[in-house]
């Protein structure tokens, strides 16, 4: 098991995984576009996929002018693996290496997502569109 930062050529790969979850799908397939990841990558972030057995399970990518965590999904059949996890503990790290200011995402309330959040440590700080706004404000979570 293996987290790596993402390169373009994974770009396929993980919108196959954003698209086949079970939670949080997109409405339209179409509504991220491969330059949406490739900017996420290479402009505005940087990406990190978790690779078990050649397979590439999960994905994650930090917003660094954001500070928040833009995505982070798993493959169906590779949850409760701590792919997650390691993958958000990875995009932490390095939005946190550049500055101590709040990292913040959002997602669908009652999802496994929001319990995922809040069992790694995470604070809810609002509410955001209908989700749920989170923060951590230290370092490693």
């Amino acid at each position: 098991m293996a987290v790596r930062v993402a390169t373009i050529g994974d770009i396929v790969r993980m919108h196959e995984i954003r698209t086949a979850v079970h939670e949080n799908r997109l409405s339209s397939p179409d509504r991220i576009r491969h330059a949406d990841y490739a900017a996420m990558l290479n402009v505005n972030g940087r990406g990190w996929v978790f690779e078990q057995a050649g397979v590439l399970a999960g994905f994650g990518i930090a917003d660094g002018v954001r500070r928040n965590i833009w995505a982070l999904f798993v493959a169906p059949g590779f949850e409760r693996q701590g792919i997650g996890r390691a993958l958000l503990e990875t995009m932490t790290a390095w939005l946190f290496a550049q500055s101590n200011a709040p990292v913040w995402l959002t997602t669908a309330p009652g999802t496994r997502a929001e319990g995922f959040y809040r069992g790694a440590g995470w604070c809810e700080t609002g509410r955001e569109n209908g989700e749920i706004r989170f923060e951590s404000c230290r370092p490693g979570l």
